[in-house]
């Protein structure tokens, strides 16, 4: 079926990953829903879940603890081959429905910081999720790659959550 004849809120949108410096990585993407229900979507445990972790990747998600406040703090525990991985960090800034700043610690070699924001228009929303991070080794190590299918993954949410 071409993507032009397809229902608008199913359509797949382009996500954009630039490097945009040595330290810096922004992804951008356009999602067909509004900000409200994005922000939901990136703050509530029982969503996040549904869609951060890319299929592909093989991996299971085993908890999903969120805290989203200023100071609160998140923990993400993945099965990897026979033991586990965490990933974890806290929230900086929490603006609902237009940005959240937050840390990931679980580096050797400090904290990356991560901020996302939601900017509505017309019942779609861009979000830009910039990561700065503390290396250049840490950058190219990170997870951009898992962006843009964790992205689909949240529009296939959204598009089973919000109908127009």
């Amino acid at each position: 079926m071409d993507a032009t004849n397809e229902p608008e809120a199913t359509r797949k949108n382009p996500t954009v990953v630039e490097r945009t410096s040595e330290l810096e990585l922004v992804v951008t993407r356009t999602v067909n829903a509004p900000a409200a229900l994005v922000f939901e979507a990136w703050t509530k445990a029982e969503l996040f879940r549904r869609w951060w972790v890319p299929k592909s990747y093989g991996l299971n998600l085993l908890s999903c603890e969120m805290d989203v406040r200023v100071g609160g703090q998140y923990r993400l525990v993945f099965a990897h081959e026979d033991s586990t991985m965490e990933f974890f960090g806290t929230y900086l800034e929490v603006v609902p429905q237009s940005r959240l700043v937050w840390t990931n610690d679980e580096g050797d070699d400090g904290s990356t910081v991560t901020t996302v924001t939601f900017e509505e228009s017309g019942g779609k929303t861009l979000v830009v999720v910039h990561d700065r991070y503390p290396s250049k080794e840490a950058r190219d190590s990170g997870s951009a790659d898992a962006m843009p299918e964790a992205l689909d993954q949240l529009d296939e949410l959204l598009a089973s959550m919000y109908e127009k």
